[in-house]
């Protein structure tokens, strides 16, 4: 131990797991990234099943009855929910054959089956793939293949593309479907079953899930992470930061299936005896509708779902929140101030990864500095650092690097001496830390602009445009420019009520002038109606920056 810090993996627990697939396939312990306990919440038992922690243990402490999910068709108690769980696990284990560690997709929206699914598969010693609804048979096959993916449940409006897979597959051999009263179906195999089933005594450094980057190019990557891990996200940020009580209710867009999701909507109430609101629709305005009906407290949502719902505000009822995060992309100072001066509510923002399973950087409301993301999560360490891994001074831009009681473990994987490097995770994303300890958000690292010499960062002047009265969207990349290697490229949508025009063109361009630097404004500007937007809301910037490389075409666009 060093400085609080140990490298974990030389020393595994024994694993419950009879199917070994998972732990052969975890990285070389020297390749691990350095991890913290430091925090007395942090020490755990050597045996541990996450989904006792986060269900039966408030019906065995006299909880049972305390809503856990609010939905169309009514409430969930914990009591009910952990008797869903015990039945799916008796089907998983007695009708579909699951073993300890053998990993199972899911694939349904954000239902209550969806939480009950989920939860019963890591209680039966399983280990989940949650896959995004929108993928379709050719990604999905990827992920099969990837991590070996023997069974699937799946919600039966999106069993299509599985079934395709399985058809083709070698490692896939059965594929269940719920949400369907069909005698073949997950609810009619669950009603002959036990009210009670014994959870697998699963190590804490057991893998439970498995999940699968998105929003970027090649092939994607499966990062493992282990029991405790859902543990520790909520030990951390959710106590530190949201301080939640039982009395709270979440609700929020991203999918369970992205972990921002997993984490805002179901790990973080439950890990406390609170309630989540699970609406059929999760749309910005669905979400406003969702807010007048459960009425909860908490909401975890992007920075694009909280500038639509601005527009819909007038009239509607959102008195019940108390507590609005922004996660998922960089929140714009633009944003920040409509909403506070709409609702009166502080946004906070969070930075995570998918790597680190959830938010490490961010603020309590108390604590907000517009602009800036915050400040590490207690529990977690963060540094900003120059090419050669040493740590640059404060006010320099460099790459983030973090640490903390979860760190990526990459399936398989060889891009793993890449995104963790001495010990570090490596987040692929610029920063500057000021004197009090405050993170400020620049630019992906490989979205960063360099226009004759200067370093631009995107969503800089991203922020500045979203302050001007004609843009409802925008997205901004380096074009290539034979003079200045490269150029900044605006894509804009614009409100009602603007037509795009040479005339609007250098309207913005000269807003952008006089709003920061002059050499960083949009050489090239382009009128768009959409934004390419990953599932979870993020922007597509490589997609834009694809798009910015090809020959310049016909539309309204203009360059100076």
């Amino acid at each position: 131990m060093e400085d609080g810090m140990a490298v974990q993996g030389a020393a595994l627990k024994p694993s419950a797991h009879t199917d070994t697939f998972a732990r052969d396939n975890l990285p070389d312990p020297a390749l691990w990234p350095r991890l913290l306990f430091d925090l007395p919440e942090l020490a755990y038992p050597d045996r541990l099943n996450a989904a006792v922690e986060f269900v039966d243990r408030h019906v065995a402490e006299g909880r049972g009855e305390r809503a856990a999910i609010h939905h169309a068709g009514g409430v969930w108690s914990f009591a009910e929910l952990a008797r869903r769980i015990d039945r799916i696990a008796h089907v998983l284990v007695d009708e579909m054959g699951l073993v300890p560690g053998n990993r199972v997709l899911l694939r349904a929206a954000n239902t209550p089956m969806m939480v009950a699914v989920y939860l019963a598969v890591i209680k039966a010693g399983g280990i989940v793939v949650a896959t995004m609804p929108l993928l379709r048979a050719k990604e999905l096959g990827v992920i099969v293949d990837k991590a070996r993916i023997s069974l699937a449940l799946v919600d039966a409006r999106l069993a299509d593309d599985i079934l395709k897979v399985r058809d083709g597959s070698d490692c896939l051999r059965a594929v269940l479907k719920f949400g369907t009263d069909a005698p073949d179906g997950l609810e009619a195999l669950m009603a002959g079953k036990p009210d009670r089933f014994e959870p697998v005594d699963t190590a804490v450094d057991d893998v439970c899930l498995i999940a699968f980057t998105s929003g970027t190019t090649g092939v994607p990557k499966g990062t493992m992470h282990f029991h405790r891990d859902l543990l520790a996200i909520c030990d951390t940020y959710a106590k530190h930061l949201l301080r939640a009580t039982p009395d709270d209710r979440f609700v929020g867009s991203p999918p369970l299936a992205f972990t921002f999701g997993l984490g805002g909507l179901v790990l973080f109430p439950f890990r406390i005896g609170a309630s989540t609101c699970l609406p059929d629709k999760t749309a910005p305005l669905d979400l406003l509708d969702a807010i007048e009906r459960y009425r909860p407290t908490v909401i975890f949502t992007a920075p694009t779902a909280y500038r639509a719902m601005l527009n819909a505000l007038p009239g509607r009822d959102i008195g019940s929140l108390r507590l609005c995060i922004s996660a998922g992309e960089a929140l714009p100072k633009a944003t920040f101030d409509a909403w506070q001066a709409a609702t009166g509510i502080v946004l906070t923002e969070g930075i995570g990864a998918t790597e680190m399973l959830h938010i490490f950087i961010g603020s309590t409301p108390e604590d907000v500095t517009p602009g800036a993301t915050g400040r590490p999560v207690p529990g977690y360490r963060a540094k900003v650092i120059g090419p050669d891994g040493a740590e640059v001074p404060d006010g320099t831009p460099g790459r983030l690097a973090v640490i903390g009681p979860t760190g990526c473990r990459y399936l398989a994987d060889e891009r793993q001496t890449v995104y963790v490097q001495d010990g570090w995770n490596v987040t692929g994303d610029t920063y500057v830390r000021d004197a009090e300890g405050r993170f400020w958000y620049q630019a992906r690292s490989d979205d960063m602009i360099v226009s004759a010499g200067y370093n631009i960062a995107g969503p800089e002047v991203e922020g500045v445009l979203l302050t001007h009265p004609a843009v409802a969207e925008c997205g901004v990349v380096g074009a290539p420019d034979d003079e200045r290697g490269m150029i900044v490229k605006a894509y804009i949508v614009p409100k009602p009520g603007f037509a795009p025009s040479p005339a609007l063109v250098a309207e913005l361009q000269a807003f952008v002038k006089a709003e920061i630097s002059p050499y960083k404004y949009p050489r090239a500007i382009e009128f768009v109606e959409r934004l390419p937007r990953t599932e979870t809301g993020k922007l597509q910037r490589f997609a834009l920056r694809e798009i910015a490389s090809r020959p310049a075409g016909d539309g309204a666009s203009a360059a100076a």
